[in-house]
């Protein structure tokens, strides 16, 4: 079982090697668009504040590249609104909390699989999966193949989402 130091040590040396080989999405600004390595927390405040300003009143979540390096990717989720129970078979992702407060459900069957495409199945429900209340600054494993759910508290949940594909 992994610790929580042990996840949070972890993330912190996967970030650190990472940020220097990464390339990342335009938030619009002249500056943001010459960092082809580096999101400052200017440039990640400036993201959340343009995807907010961009979402659609009805529109429940919204995700957009921060960082890439090739297939791995860290980027910003907005949730205004809960999603349906997920899997990526083919990708593990840590994630921290920015923003807000809610729920994640883990682990356990996901119920009545549903393929979106080859990154992605949902599904109706997790059964038997472990609760867990989410709030700024915690950080999150999810292995491949784990289903999970984001519960909202609140107006929204703001994660910095990070896909490894292939990493279990």
């Amino acid at each position: 079982m992994i610790s929580v130091r042990t996840t949070a040590l972890g993330l912190a040396c996967l970030l650190s090697m990472s940020w220097t080989s990464i390339a990342y999405a335009q938030t619009g600004s002249p500056n943001v668009a010459r960092a082809k390595e580096f999101a400052s927390s200017a440039d990640v405040k400036a993201q959340i504040r343009t995807m907010l300003a961009e979402m659609a009143p009805d529109q429940g979540f919204m995700w957009r590249s921060l960082v890439r390096d090739g297939s791995s990717v860290a980027a910003i989720e907005i949730w205004k609104k809960p999603g349906r129970p997920a899997v990526h078979p083919g990708e593990a992702e840590y994630a921290i909390v920015l923003e807000g407060t809610g729920t994640l459900v883990s682990g356990g069957t996901l119920a009545d699989p549903n393929p979106r495409n080859a990154k992605l199945v949902e599904g109706s429900r997790i059964d038997g999966g472990t609760t867990r209340r989410l709030r700024p600054g915690d950080v999150m494993l999810i292995p491949a193949g784990v289903p999970h759910w984001f519960g909202i508290d609140g107006d929204r949940l703001i994660l910095l989402g990070i896909k490894l594909p292939g990493a279990n």
